[in-house]
């Protein structure tokens, strides 16, 4: 099952196992339970430190606990983890066999200290880049403390749980039985609502560091070459995040970074964090950033206030906060938003197997999306508002080419309908004869675009209409001190090799302005 390069990777990351791990499948007569058994006794030839059992009796089958030997871990997968999801059976294999996660010491207390018991399960698909990082936090969770306990569930193996479980998005997270969240979250995220105390330690944690000379909010690839560039000067420098990576972890393939041929999102965001943190940047990760503050005095210290209370302060800010997914703003989006209405092709594509969807917009991503989709799905419907498709002419022929998509420009959506759990079909407007058509159909995939997430910043510094931060060709805003770089700005071509380099310009431009300017009195 595995070839032999890989077994040859995978024998050596198996050799920093330093304590006896154990795996114990339960299997049925399932087409699948055969090659989950061939999966597992291949990794057993790999290292002697590994065992495989094939005589558990976990209702759920098939499937396999991973525990180190004479340890109950709570740690399973009812899923063959190949695809994205191979690196989490790997590290799972590393942390059961003693091997120290990469996670701050502070995290790793924070999961020790959990009272009570949690049961979580995860449903996910192989081809979701987003599920890993759920995944894998949830099992270091369980692998760290006994009495939390971790289940990763594909979807497509076992269909009948997530049609009874009305799951129309992955990852898709339950604790004890109940909704727990849906979409990419990172540790933090999770601790932060499962311990209760979190927020106060963290405000107060946060709250209590010395000002910085260039704090950077976000940590794409604009804020993540803005604390390169701005560590490298010497200077007092630390990222804000809510999530490191920004939208390139929700990215699938980057093919257009120079000197990169190719690589996958999620492992080019890892690469980002790790330049980032080599140059000694203080990274608040998880962090969500609600007001700015300018200085009080020409030299003096701007504040950024946290959504959990906390301030910090700085001489200098870059602001580099990127931008999201844009909504289409009809009836019934939010109310089905993970019920049907999804924003990830790659995700979620996968569990509407055999249905029929929507993709709105023409754009490249529209487009892509689409095709993707043709692939998985009985058909796609296509929406463009335009007169014609905007997208690439080498993707629309291709698209064109697809026997199982149609194809309408000039269409307006009017609303997403559905039962009250799921969605069940979409209204659109053709603009040049105001007719008015239903499609009947299980998922709608948004792809308009982006907004940049700026809403936090209306009255503080002076945005575009579009809600752009207007910059000059300094990256300088309208407010002193305070610069800003990305998608997130007026700078045309939201691109990753665009917003690195104004990330870079803005640093520089930050730095210039530190040199420049007296301290303040205080």
């Amino acid at each position: 099952m595995l070839d032999t390069t890989l077994k040859n990777q995978l024998r050596a990351h198996l050799e920093r196992v330093t304590q006896p791990v154990q795996i114990v499948s339960s299997l049925d007569d399932r087409a699948a339970s055969g090659e989950m058994r061939e999966l597992l006794d291949e990794i057993a030839t790999l290292s002697d430190k590994i065992q495989v059992r094939h005589d558990g009796s976990d209702a759920r089958r098939p499937s396999f606990s991973v525990s180190r030997a004479g340890h109950d871990m709570g740690l399973r997968f009812a899923a063959i983890p190949m695809g994205h999801e191979f690196t989490s059976l790997v590290l799972a294999l590393l942390q059961a066999g003693g091997h120290p996660p990469k996670v701050d010491a502070e995290s790793i207390e924070q999961i020790r200290a959990l009272e009570g018991d949690f049961v979580f399960e995860t449903y996910m698909s192989l081809s979701c880049h987003n599920c890993p990082d759920v995944v894998q936090a949830l099992n270091l969770m369980a692998v760290l403390n006994p009495r939390i306990r971790h289940v990763a569930i594909d979807g497509g193996l076992f269909r009948g749980e997530v049609e009874s479980r009305r799951i129309m998005a992955v990852p898709a997270v339950f604790l004890n039985g109940e909704m727990f969240g849906s979409g990419r979250m990172e540790l933090a995220d999770i601790l932060a609502r499962v311990d209760t105390g979190a927020a106060a330690r963290d405000a107060a944690r946060l709250g209590a560091k010395a000002a910085f000379d260039v704090l950077i909010v976000g940590g794409g690839p604009a804020g993540a070459a803005a604390a390169v560039y701005a560590a490298r000067k010497g200077i007092r420098t630390a990222v804000v995040a809510e999530r490191f990576g920004g939208q390139t972890l929700d990215t699938l393939g980057i093919e257009n970074f120079i000197s990169v041929q190719e690589t996958q999102g999620p492992k080019f965001a890892a690469a980002l964090e790790a330049q980032v943190r080599s140059v000694g940047v203080d990274i608040m990760n998880g962090q969500r950033v609600a007001a700015l503050e300018p200085a009080a005095q020409a030299g003096g210290e701007i504040t950024v206030t946290l959504a959990n209370g906390a301030a910090l302060k700085s001489r200098s800010v870059i602001l580099a906060a990127g931008a999201r997914w844009r909504n289409v703003g009809v009836p019934g989006e939010q109310a089905y938003r993970n019920k049907g209405v999804a924003y990830c092709p790659h995700c979620d594509g996968p569990l509407f197997k055999g249905k029929r969807v929507a993709v709105i917009g023409g754009g490249n991503s529209g487009v892509e999306a689409a095709i993707d989709l043709a692939g998985v799905v009985a058909h796609v419907t296509l929406l463009e508002f335009a007169d014609q498709l905007k997208a690439d002419a080498v993707l629309v022929n291709k698209l064109r080419s697809l026997p199982n998509v149609d194809i309408h420009t000039g269409a307006q959506t009017s609303e997403i309908s559905g039962d009250g759990n799921q969605v069940t079909g979409l209204r659109y407007v053709d603009r040049a004869s105001a007719q008015t058509h239903d499609v009947d159909l299980a998922g709608v995939f948004v792809q308009i675009g982006l907004v940049p997430n700026t809403e936090w910043l209306r009255g503080t510094v002076e945005l575009s209409r579009y809600g752009e931060i207007i910059i000059d060709d300094k990256c300088a805003t309208s407010v002193p001190g305070v610069f800003a770089a990305g998608d997130a700005t007026t700078v045309p071509y939201k691109q990753i090799i665009v917003a690195g380099g104004e990330g870079a310009k803005a640093a520089l431009s930050a730095f210039d302005h530190l040199i420049r300017s007296p301290l303040a009195q205080r």
